[in-house]
Formats: structure tokens, C-alpha cells, sequence
């Protein structure tokens, strides 16, 4: 008598109820993976950072599980199920308009009272605030739903088999629809719309079919409707001001500054920029500088005919342009670069606001896989694929710097391009140049003044520092020739420990995250003291 008196209106049809459990599971994994990309501008997409959301969400599915098969047993209207729905609808709709401000609320608050483990404190609690209780109340409904659909004993088994297969397929299906079609071509936020629309319909739906009152539904109607026009206004860094362009690719949450003499290019809001480009055409002293100087450390400089340029993370391609605009000051006949970059997106900005030379052979491939892939052999090979407070593990190994030497000419020089001030024995830096000091037996550092990055040059040949002297010397261009006289001056003979990374274990996570909190430290201390003396009133006060 219970199980007929539910099943009015479209629950008459198991068609409606395989439905739902096919778009709750699809919405379930559509949220986890626009969950990655909300947290990505601000605390990456690391390994840590999917851990700590596919635990959370795990947390929240398995309570809503419990909650949701009790719920049934004791309360067996489905009325019940559907404003769960309803409820997780709109939530999931509001993370775009209060999402970003909850992150940025949380960092600001932990940033200033917590030492070590800041990614792993501020990514967790974010998850935990803001997709806990939707993906919970998700996790309601397949439970409910097999106390509603199965009939008797006899077909149990084949109707729970049903709902788990009409789930497993939503789930595959939100998996790749969000990574491959929406995000890329609608954005995060239009995505958890998108998700957020089909569960309102679902509970819409049943509502409208089951003669229940439809009052209840105005509020949720409005407040979808207003997250919608408020969720899509706003920027993931809104405090900003004079940006160009702010997009996703597949990769990358992606930003465009321009700042009057300079361009940025930023793929994380918080922790730094991936590339700048100045508007000026002349030296700046920074890191791209620096790894000029690596052509003149090989005994094949001046390279009679032409220069074998490889660049593994071109970016918005800096370090190609800055080359080329130097080539004839630098006394190099001719130049031939060629870019790996496995963003396509970056590669199109990077022609848009970055005036790439159009010489320039760009290839939208892993720089790892292109390794693999080519038999050519180059001078120089630029390694710049560490940016911001990520780190390819794939591209830290012994296994792809051997790579990386394989592909060098016989006196051929590397210059990577490591983003991290860090001189701690244990740091990611250390384990970098010792993984590399393993493959090459000469490695030189240079610490790039007032940046945080540290250029590693490296090289079967020995005398680099002997040789940047002596071919620097002949520099044409005034202003190259002392950057390369400084750059000589300042390079380091690297001592090599025994801290290697492979590609079977290669925590550059964690390591990562210890210089974030040292960062965090060295450039906050005046705030996290005066916070512990006058609270969050003292902190405003100053700002």
C-alpha cells in the first residue's frame, strides 16, 4: 500500500528513477572534477590537492550512504529524496558566486595563523565547507532510491544491478563530459550550472507531476536564477584590475595582465606567474636573461651555420623571443628554436598578446613524450616546465634528464629554470640538481637577483664557467656582455648529494609545499605577529 501510494505521477515509470540515479551519479563526478579546476587557481592541481578531494568527497558520499538508506527506511516518502535534490541543486549552483570568496576567506585566515602544511589545512577545509554537504545529500539518493524501486524479493537483485549500472554510467559519462566539452568550452562556472540545471529538473519534475504544492519550488527557482546571473560576473582573481583575457583550457585555469610595461601570463591567482614578458625590448636581469647564458658555456659556440635551440615548456615563449631578439649581439649566425608546449590554449595567447616570432616552431605535445618521440639532437635545451608551485613529476627524474642528455649535441648544454629560491639541503631544489648532477657531470647554478628563481646549467663538457667567460667576452651588445660577466660572476660549482628522484618516487608534491610554507614564513612574519598580538582588528588596521 506504501510503495503504490509513492509512486504517483512520473514515479509510476522506473524510467524516471533510473534517471535520476544516472544524472546523480554523473553530477556527483561532474562536481569533483569542477571542484579541481575552482581550487586550481589558488592552491593548484597537484596530486595533494586531488587527494584531499577525492578523500572529501569519499567522506561525503559514504555518510551520505548511512544517512540516506535510514532516511528510507524511516521516512519512505520519496518527497523526502527529491528536496535533497532540489537543496543540492542549488547549492552546487551558488559555488560559482561564493566559492571563490569562501577560498580566499579561508587562505586569508590560515595564512596568518598556521606555520607548516598551509596546501594541504587550506585545499582540505575548502572542500570540506564547500562540497561536503551537496555531495552528501548526492549520496542520499542511491539508497532511497532502492528502497523505491525494488518491488519484492524476486527482482532485488536485478533492480539494485540496474540502478549500479545506471550510476557507474552517469559516472563515466560526468567524468569526461566536463574535462573535454564543458570546462573547455563553457568554463567552470557555466559547468556547475549546467549540473546544477539537471538536478533542479529532476526535482522540478517530480514535484510538478505528483500533485505536490508548487509554492515550495518558487524560492529554489529564484535563487537558481540568481546564482546565474551573479556566478558568471566575476573573475577567479577579482581584486584584480587590467587583465586582458581569463579563461580554462583542459590544463590550465589561464590569466592575461597587462601592467603597463609588462605582460603576465598566470595559471594560479596565488602563488606567482608563469610567464612575463616585457613591452620594452631590451634586458631585463631576469630569469630568461640569466639562461642566455648557456649557449656561451659549450665549446661549439659560435655555431658555424646554426644554433639547435630545444625549449621543454615554452610558455608564452620568452626565453625563444629574448634569443632571437639577442641573436646577432650574441654573435650566433643563426638560431633555430623549437617549442614543446602541451597547453594549446597558451600557445594561442601566447601569439595573441605575446608577440611570438612567427619562426618560431611551437609543438602541443609532453615535453617528456615529445623526447621520446624525436631523434633530433639540439645545442641547447631549455627546461622551463616547473611553473608556479607546481612540478611535473614525469619531468624531474633521472629516467628525463637522461632523456634530456640523449637528446643533447656531444657539447651541448642544459639550462633549467628552477622557480624556487631554496638552499636547504632537503629542498625541491636539492633534490632537482642532485637527480641532475646524477646524469651530467658538470652542474652550475646562478641565483637570478630579486626573483625567486635559480637557473641550473648543466653538461658533459667541463670549464663552462672558463668558457662563458671567454666567448662572452666577444659579445657585441654592450649591455649582454656585462649581464653575461654578472651571470659568470655569480654561477656556483654545484656539490652534489644524494637526493634523487626517479620516476618511481618523485615526492615533488610535498616537496613543493615545504617551500610554500618557508615562503609563507619569510613573507608574512610581520602579519602572523601582529595577529597573534592584536587579531584580525591590527591586521586591518595596517592594511
Amino acid at each position: 500500500m506504501e510503495a503504490e501510494r509513492n509512486k504517483k505521477g512520473i514515479l509510476r515509470y522506473k524510467a524516471y528513477l533510473y534517471l535520476t540515479e544516472f544524472f546523480a551519479g554523473m553530477s556527483v563526478m561532474a562536481v569533483e572534477l569542477g571542484a579541481s579546476r575552482l581550487l586550481a587557481p589558488y592552491f593548484s592541481s597537484s596530486q595533494i590537492v586531488w587527494t584531499i578531494i577525492i578523500g572529501t568527497i569519499m567522506i561525503a558520499m559514504a555518510l551520505g550512504n548511512i544517512y540516506g538508506g535510514r532516511s528510507a527506511d524511516k521516512h519512505p516518502e520519496p518527497v523526502r529524496l527529491y528536496r535533497r535534490i532540489l537543496v543540492a541543486a542549488i547549492w552546487i549552483a551558488a559555488i560559482p558566486v561564493v566559492g571563490k570568496y569562501i577560498i580566499l576567506g579561508i587562505a586569508g585566515l590560515l595564512v596568518v595563523t598556521i606555520n607548516t602544511n598551509f596546501l594541504i589545512i587550506a585545499a582540505f577545509l575548502a572542500c570540506m565547507v564547500i562540497f561536503v554537504f551537496p555531495l552528501f545529500l548526492l549520496g542520499t539518493v542511491t539508497p532511497s532510491l532502492v528502497k523505491y524501486t525494488v518491488d519484492s524479493l524476486d527482482d532485488s537483485g536485478k533492480v539494485v544491478g540496474t540502478l549500479g549500472a545506471y550510476n557507474t554510467v552517469g559516472s563515466i559519462i560526468g567524468t569526461f563530459l566536463p574535462t573535454f566539452v564543458t570546462i573547455p568550452a563553457v568554463g567552470t562556472a557555466v559547468t556547475f550550472f549546467i549540473f546544477g540545471g539537471i538536478l533542479l529538473t529532476l526535482a522540478l519534475i517530480y514535484f510538478f507531476t505528483t500533485s505536490r504544492k508548487f509554492t515550495g519550488t518558487v524560492l529554489p527557482i529564484l535563487l537558481f536564477i540568481a546564482c546565474l546571473i551573479g556566478g558568471h560576473s566575476t573573475s577567479f582573481a577579482f581584486w584584480e584590475s587590467g587583465l586582458v583575457y581569463e579563461g580554462e583550457s583542459v590544463y590550465n585555469y589561464l590569466q592575461v595582465k597587462d601592467t603597463g610595461n609588462s605582460v603576465i601570463l598566470s595559471t594560479n591567482v596565488l602563488f606567482g606567474v608563469q610567464s612575463v614578458t616585457m613591452k620594452e625590448k631590451e634586458l631585463t636581469g631576469m630569469y630568461y636573461d640569466y639562461a642566455m647564458a648557456a649557449p656561451f658555456m659549450s665549446p661549439g659556440y659560435p655555431y658555424d651555420g646554426q644554433l639547435q635551440m630545444l625549449v621543454l615548456g615554452m610558455g608564452t615563449g620568452t626565453y625563444a623571443r629574448q634569443c632571437l631578439a639577442y641573436r646577432e649581439g650574441m654573435g650566433i649566425p643563426d638560431m633555430e628554436i623549437v617549442g614543446v608546449e602541451i597547453d594549446e590554449k597558451i600557445t594561442e595567447l601566447s601569439e595573441r598578446y605575446f608577440d611570438v616570432p612567427e619562426d618560431v616552431h611551437t609543438v602541443n605535445y609532453d615535453g617528456r613524450a615529445y623526447l621520446r618521440a624525436t631523434d633530433e639532437c639540439y645545442d641547447v635545451i631549455m627546461v622551463d616546465a616547473y611553473q608556479d608551485i607546481t612540478i611535473p613529476f614525469q619531468m624531474s627524474s633521472i629516467e628525463f634528464f637522461t632523456l634530456v642528455k640523449e637528446h643533447l649535441n656531444e657539447d651541448g648544454v642544459m639550462v633549467v629554470n628552477m622557480n624556487m629560491h631554496d638552499s636547504s639541503v632537503s629542498s625541491i631544489n636539492a633534490y632537482l640538481a642532485d637527480t641532475i648532477a646524477a646524469v651530467f657531470p658538470n652542474v652550475y647554478t646562478v641565483d637570478v637577483p630579486g626573483t625567486t628563481n635559480r637557473e641550473l646549467f648543466a653538461s658533459c663538457h667541463a670549464d663552462m664557467p672558463a668558457l662563458l667567460s671567454e666567448n662572452g667576452a666577444v659579445v657585441t651588445d654592450d649591455a649582454l656582455r656585462a649581464l653575461m660577466e654578472e651571470v659568470g660572476g655569480r654561477l656556483v660549482c654545484y656539490e652534489a648529494g644524494e637526493h634523487l628522484l626517479t620516476d618511481d618516487k618523485a615526492p615533488v608534491e610535498l616537496l613543493g609545499m615545504e617551500v610554500i610554507d618557508s615562503l609563507i614564513q619569510n613573507e608574512l612574519g610581520y602579519y602572523k605577529e601582529r595577529f597573534r598580538q592584536d587579531g584580525i582588528s591590527g591586521i586591518l588596521g595596517d592594511l
